[in-house]
């Protein structure tokens, strides 16, 4: 008996524990989804574990599949789509992810000394030493990287006029690239598009100053000489205004495209719950993540794998081979016309 009560009042303490846990998580993330700021992380096994999601009870409708998904296409019975898009999009361009060991660009900068690999999109540390950023910022900078058949296939979705809004956390411009108008985006992690001085906050486009980072130079002001720093948006700060766009666009949405990315970081990873539950919702990606792994819908449809093959299945089932073949092949005259 003693030996039992031991192990209840263990349990009860670690109970105790877990939800007080999940509720530090919940304000956190709260506090957040309210400011706009970019420096939050819960894994989806850790809102699992803190009860913050579950197997949903859809009363035993039928499961939808990728094919289901192309037959709404197909008959236009969804026409508001919304895509949430991340570093699995463009690592098939050639752009190395951030944390693979050897390979990600946080690796390919400790040369530089840095603390640790996050300080890199740390203000603070960033007045003490921008050159890092930048050689970041060479290696990211539009122009370097083309757009692959996943972006192509984003492109696809807009000319047909079913593209309510991309949603990226990608600052490599691939999207645009593809030719996605800016206003059909929200960049959630900002864009070398635009720069802006850190000392007068005069705006520039980002063109202006790719010559400077492509001669590993840190780039001034003009008018103050203060450093010039591309509108990516650093840890803790604010996201750009158009991120709030999702308040409006995701209750409009009739389909929410989730592709190539880990839904870790908040709030972005938060807005693939932001739909309707009636919306289907479609994750291509490696692995299953967000609430495609805790909290699945009987209208979830993971296909996993290559984010690249995952599109191409699509399309096949959309029966836009031709479209796309189309499409590729005119993006590529025109990057041989410049």
């Amino acid at each position: 008996n003693l030996a039992w009560q031991g192990r209840a009042t263990s349990l009860s303490a670690t109970l105790r524990t877990m939800l007080e846990l999940g509720n530090c998580y919940l304000q956190i993330a709260k506090i957040h989804r309210i400011q706009g700021t970019r420096p939050f992380s819960l894994s989806a096994a850790a809102r699992a574990i803190l009860g913050l999601g579950g197997w949903g009870d859809d009363g035993g409708k039928k499961q939808l599949t990728l094919q289901d998904v192309a037959k709404l296409i197909r008959k236009k019975e969804c026409r508001r789509i919304v895509v949430m898009a991340g570093a699995g999009i463009s690592t098939p361009s050639g752009i190395p992810d951030f944390r693979s060991p050897g390979s990600g660009l946080y690796s390919n900068l400790e040369q530089y000394d840095i603390p640790y690999p996050e300080a890199i999109f740390e203000l603070t540390y960033f007045f003490v030493n921008p050159k890092p950023f930048f050689t970041l910022a060479k290696e990211l900078y539009p122009g370097n990287y083309r757009p692959n058949y996943a972006h192509y296939f984003l492109r696809l979705l807009h000319d047909k006029g079913l593209l309510l809004r991309l949603y990226t956390q990608n600052i490599d411009g691939l999207e645009r690239a593809a030719g996605i108008p800016p206003d059909r985006m929200v960049e959630a992690h900002g864009t070398f598009a635009t720069a802006t001085c850190t000392v007068c906050r005069r705006k520039f486009p980002g063109e202006d100053f790719r010559g400077d980072v492509m001669a590993d130079k840190v780039p001034h002001c003009r008018v103050c000489t203060g450093i010039v720093k591309p509108d990516i948006v650093f840890f803790g700060e604010e996201l750009p205004q158009r991120f709030f766009l999702h308040l409006t666009d995701f209750p409009m949405a009739d389909l929410l495209f989730v592709i190539g990315t880990s839904l870790e970081v908040e709030p972005f990873a938060s807005l693939a719950g932001a739909v309707r539950s009636s919306v289907p919702r479609v994750l291509i990606n490696r692995d299953l993540v967000g609430p495609f792994a805790w909290q699945q819908r009987y209208n979830d449809i993971a296909q996993l794998g290559d984010v690249v093959g995952g599109v191409k299945k699509l399309v096949e089932l959309l029966d836009w081979n031709e479209e796309m073949q189309a499409l590729i092949q005119k993006e590529k005259e025109k990057v041989g016309k410049k």
